[in-house]
Formats: structure tokens, C-alpha cells, sequence
């Protein structure tokens, strides 16, 4: 609908070698692509632990790992994570640092809601940073309606990293109340994130990573529910292009 086009494959992993076949075939198709999108709903059947720690498995082989890289550094490409695919930026360092790379001890983390179970419903984002190019359709102060369906989607970080974060314009999205305000009282802020904080990017703003799952809109999507749930971040990515 926005204009791209994706492409899918199946990834098989039953055996050694319909690994190997998987990820040279996604290799073959991230050089030949100008974004990638790592989705959110239980990807991967959720397992072990969280889809996320799977997708970041595969992402760091050689091959994936390198052709990642081109795409940033030599073709200014684009990476997206929703949920899950949030959970495995974080855990290949690609956010906050922009690059593959070994996570430290004190990285920041999305790790289990304060409330101990998963969460699922719509909350209020508010835009506090659109330096990213998949936020260009947005204006800073923004606010939407979007939903939320985790178990582990609480954002940790020292003061010090959220201080960084802060005065790099890292972070995109926090969750707010009725007032428009950055909370972190249920049921504004679901799972307890630290500073309201619902997305961030890297420094450069290409990559962006959040917990909202913004593609779950439509025009019979949740009638009863006020508020602009349509965040444009697909028409943003692609409009980078054109």
C-alpha cells in the first residue's frame, strides 16, 4: 500500500542445511534491497524465549551480518523492527549503536513487563524526535493510537545511557497519557518502560526500532477507539527512496 515491494521467503530451519540454504538466500535478498523490516506478532512462533533472540541468531551470521552493513554504509538502506523485531535490534547492538556488534552488560535491554504477563491493547505515543527518516511524515508533539501486544517489551536503560539517548534525539516515541504526557503508570505505559519510552533509533536515525505494532490499522481496525492511528512510517520508509 505504501509503494514498496517486499519481498518473502520462507526461512526453513528443520535441518543444518536448510539453515545454510536460509541464509544465503536472505543474504542474496538483503543485496539486492534497500530496507529491511523485522516484524512483530509472535514471528518465528515466538520461541525460544522470544522470537527476537531467534531473528538476531540468524542476523549474525557472516554473511547476513556483512550484507547488513552494505546496505547502511554503501546504500544508505533503511532497517524497521516492530516488537519482536524490536527485541532483536536491541539484542545485535544494531540499536542504540547502528552497527552489528557484541551488546555490553550495561546496553540497553527490552526485557519483562513490570506486570509479569504479556499485555495486549492500544496505548498513546507521542512523537518526540523525528530525525529518523521513517518518522518524515510526522511533526515532533504528534500523538497516536496504537497496539500493543508483548510480554517483553519493557525498555530498560541506565541514567546515564537514557541521558545519551535523550540529547542524541534517540528517542522517537514514548508512551503518554490522556494529557499528552510521558507516564509510567498503567495503563498508559503497559509494561513499565523506563521514561515512557516506546521507540528509539540509532544515531543516524535510519534504523528505528519500537514496541507499538504500527501496521495494525485499517479502516475497520478498531472503530471504537479514538485517535490517528495511522504513524506513516511505511510511506516514510519508501518515500526515502523516491
Amino acid at each position: 500500500k505504501a509503494g514498496g515491494n517486499p519481498k518473502i521467503f520462507v526461512v526453513r530451519n528443520l535441518t543444518p542445511a536448510a539453515v545454510e540454504e536460509t541464509v544465503s538466500e536472505m543474504a542474496k535478498e538483503i543485496s539486492t534491497s534497500q530496507i529491511i523490516m523485522l516484524p512483530g506478532g509472535f514471528s518465528g512462533g515466538d520461541e525460544p524465549d522470544g522470537s527476537g533472540k531467534f531473528i538476531a541468531a540468524m542476523f549474525r551470521n557472516e554473511k547476513i551480518a556483512e550484507e547488513v552493513q552494505k546496505l547502511l554504509e554503501e546504500r544508505d538502506g533503511l532497517i524497521l523492527g516492530i516488537c519482536n523485531g524490536f527485541q532483536a535490534l536491541i539484542k545485535l547492538g544494531l540499536l542504540p549503536y547502528g552497527k552489528i556488534c557484541e551488546i555490553e552488560k550495561n546496553s540497553p535491554t527490552l526485557t519483562h513487563n513490570n506486570l509479569g504477563r504479556h499485555v495486549s491493547q492500544m496505548v498513546r505515543t507521542k512523537i518526540i524526535s523525528n530525525k529518523s527518516a521513517w518518522l518524515s511524515e510526522n511533526s515532533v508533539g504528534d500523538i497516536h493510537t496504537v497496539a500493543v501486544s508483548h510480554g517483553e517489551g519493557r525498555f530498560f536503560a541506565s541514567d546515564d545511557w537514557l541521558k545519551k539517548l535523550s540529547e542524541n534525539g534517540q528517542i522517537a516515541t514514548q508512551y503518554v497519557d490522556t494529557e499528552d504526557n510521558p507516564t509510567n503508570n498503567l495503563p498508559f505505559n503497559p509494561n513499565g518502560s523506563a521514561w515512557a519510552i516506546e521507540g528509539i533509533t540509532d544515531k543516524t536515525g535510519k534504523i528505528f526500532g519500537k514496541m507499538g505494532h504500527s501496521e495494525r490499522i485499517g479502516e475497520n481496525v478498531c472503530k471504537n477507539v479514538p485517535g490517528d492511528k495511522n504513524q506513516h512510517l511505511f510511506e516514510s520508509g519508501v518515500n526515502y527512496f523516491s
